[in-house]
């Protein structure tokens, strides 16, 4: 927090965002997380997703009371995995969240590091940029309003504020608040959010979030790659227009899917994403292309595969979040820790060499 007249505001209380219950709730015009529906928004459809998808989560949210028994912890094993990938219950989420990603554990390393980090000096440089990119955070989202009750504009500059100070050689970059903003609607409260966006672009996405973005480069080189792999005529037909995989996908990487992919399909790739690692993120966007290739093979030129990138990111495909989920573990096929690795050895060396 900010000090004034020269006392330390203490940590606020933990932020109440409640989501809608009921089904004329869930069918009005702002969803669960506060996100706005769009006019075309099909609420038919949505019910009858929802009254499906509401089971599987009451199923899988008493299966995880189960398994963590009041815990505080969650293990690193074959079933909490499993757990994981078939969806972390949103009460639960804060907590798998932080211990699967370590950030638990760096918390509680470092008691009252956050606060520390508040209560520095700043830059004004950095203050003054995050400042200007608040009000451009989620603009259709109720909760990000100077009107709302309450507002996260204030907390979302306090996590921002907390990370560049953290780590000044980044300091703030395009894409952090949103990242920042879907944790806050999340964890409800500051410090999470900052420990868990430590944990992202520290050690889970590193280098993504850097002046050079090196990072993101080679995970878009290496998506490159598989695809060439795994479905070598979409890989020909974006050769033959000459588009850089830049153009077509560096948003769905660079924002981790937010505003690419419906906020439940989100949240259920961030899940693994904690819990998993990076690779997760490659075998979403393989899963977007390969199932829809026969589609992106019809594009004739370069608007059209650029549109086409767009279109394959709406519908019910990525709607139904639990079995699109699904369909990421099976559809890609295999896809090995050792040969990412690999991959982005090779994908980082070319580009390294080419910018020197």
């Amino acid at each position: 927090m900010e000090q004034r007249n020269g006392t330390r505001r203490s940590k606020p209380p933990q932020l109440r965002i409640n989501a809608p219950s009921t089904a004329r709730e869930r069918a009005a015009s702002v969803d669960p997380y506060g996100f706005e529906r769009s006019d075309d928004f099909d609420y038919e459809s949505y019910e009858e997703l929802m009254s499906e998808y509401l089971a599987v989560l009451t199923r899988r949210s008493i299966k995880w009371s189960k398994l963590l028994q009041g815990k505080r912890r969650v293990d690193r094993n074959l079933k909490v995995k499993r757990y994981v990938r078939k969806g972390v219950p949103n009460e639960h989420r804060p907590l798998v969240w932080m211990t699967a990603s370590g950030a638990q554990e760096r918390l509680e390393r470092n008691p009252g590091y956050y606060q520390s980090l508040l209560d520095a000096q700043h830059d004004p440089r950095l203050v003054e940029t995050i400042r200007t990119d608040l009000h451009r955070t989620f603009p259709d989202n109720i909760h990000f309003r100077k009107s709302a009750n309450p507002c996260l504009q204030k907390e979302l500059f306090n996590v921002l504020l907390a990370y560049g100070q953290h780590n000044k050689a980044v300091g703030y970059c395009q894409g952090m608040n949103f990242i920042a903003g879907y944790l806050l609607i999340i964890s409800k409260d500051e410090e999470t959010s900052f420990w868990l966006m430590e944990a992202l672009l520290d050690r889970i996405l590193p280098d993504y979030y850097t002046p050079a973005m090196l990072g993101l480069k080679v995970d878009q080189e290496v998506l490159g790659e598989l695809v060439r792999l795994k479905a070598p005529a979409v890989w020909r037909l974006l050769q033959d227009h000459g588009v850089m995989w830049t153009l077509v996908v560096s948003r769905w990487f660079i924002c981790l899917f937010i505003d690419v992919l419906p906020v439940e399909t989100v949240l259920r790739i961030w899940d693994c994403l904690f819990y998993e690692g990076s690779k997760i993120l490659f075998r979403v966007a393989l899963t977007l292309i390969h199932h829809h290739q026969d589609e992106i093979l019809q594009a004739q030129n370069l608007p059209d595969v650029c549109e086409c990138f767009k279109r394959i990111t709406r519908g019910a495909f990525v709607e139904d979040c639990h079995a699109f989920m699904q369909r990421i573990f099976q559809e890609p096929g295999s896809l090995s820790r050792s040969t990412v690795t690999k991959l982005r050895q090779s994908c980082r060396a070319q580009i390294t060499a080419g910018e020197s």
